[in-house]
């Protein structure tokens, strides 16, 4: 890869890449890709292309690329909790749900206070087996991605879910939740805020949240990190604390101290990123038509 491909703003960034690793297109044809997650047990990357309504799979031994399963109800983001079980968020199903080891899918939330959920977006597990999920508004906005329909919610929140089932809201001060990740310490949460798509004037930015109550509940919020190219939607933490972010440019990598320490460049509008790989060392990449990958030098961190 040459140096054109990178935009080094911080010395920092220059140990955390290889400039002679290129940047590998695994798969095109997608209209919006997102949502991807790497099942280590199986050596696969899956990805939604929502409005396609598909989930895709992608074969690191062979590099052979699928269709996971159509129509997947518009998924949105996964993750993979601590049993290598896939989490999924469904904009059209209004739900969190679960693929159960026997390939079954459970419902794990779809309602708070009695009514329906937005679109749940993306989605995270923490290390006590809750999961941690943002609910915006787009799979409902139009036919798109989702279903139109009203909200029923009284905004955009992020909802927590205990291992027993138990449903909380834990933010209510954004105006539209998108991705989320712990810091390798889950002392903080990052969520990032789209606002912008319906609120002009709201700059893209990610907020940060302490985590108190026993790992919980969360205190107040501050604003983090802006975006200056496009929007930050979803992003991933590597063991060191630095925030790998897609951005309308690329990849915005951030210290923990919020230094923008340099970007990955890319053609596309980047939706979401997970790291990967048997060493976690490979970022995979939903570049809205296509499917990209590259080597760190970093690793992802895991709950």
């Amino acid at each position: 890869m040459s140096g054109k491909d990178y935009e080094i703003r911080d010395d920092r960034f220059a140990g955390l890449i290889h400039k002679n690793a290129g940047q590998e297109t695994l798969w095109t044809g997608g209209r919006w890709t997102e949502g991807p997650a790497y099942l280590a047990a199986g050596r696969y990357l899956v990805w939604s292309d929502i409005p396609n309504d598909r989930l895709m799979r992608w074969d690191e031994m062979n590099g052979a690329v699928a269709t996971f399963e159509q129509p997947c109800r518009n998924h949105n983001g996964h993750c993979v909790d601590g049993l290598g079980r896939l989490i999924a968020c469904e904009h059209r199903g209004r739900c969190v749900s679960r693929y159960e080891v026997d390939g079954s899918k459970t419902i794990l939330a779809d309602s708070f206070n009695g009514k329906r959920f937005n679109s749940p977006n993306d989605v995270v597990v923490k290390s006590d087996g809750s999961i941690w999920f943002t609910d915006p508004s787009y799979g409902i906005d139009s036919d798109y991605e989702g279903d139109a329909a009203p909200m029923e919610q009284d905004g955009r929140h992020v909802y927590r879910i205990d291992p027993g089932g138990n449903i909380t809201r834990v933010i209510e001060d954004m105006k539209q939740p998108n991705g989320l990740a712990f810091t390798p310490d889950e002392a903080f949460l990052y969520v990032s805020d789209t606002g912008r798509s319906h609120f002009p004037d709201h700059t893209p930015r990610i907020r940060r949240y302490p985590v108190e109550a026993g790992g919980t509940a969360l205190g107040a919020g501050e604003d983090f990190v802006f975006c200056e190219q496009g929007v930050f939607d979803g992003f991933r933490v590597d063991t060191n604390g630095n925030i790998w972010s897609s951005a309308g440019d690329g990849i915005h990598c951030f210290a923990p101290d919020g230094t923008l320490l340099g970007k990955i460049l890319i053609d596309e509008v980047v939706a979401n990123l997970c790291f990967g790989g048997p060493k976690r060392n490979r970022l995979f990449i939903c570049a809205t038509t296509s499917i990209r990958s590259i080597y760190v030098k970093a690793r992802g961190a895991t709950p």
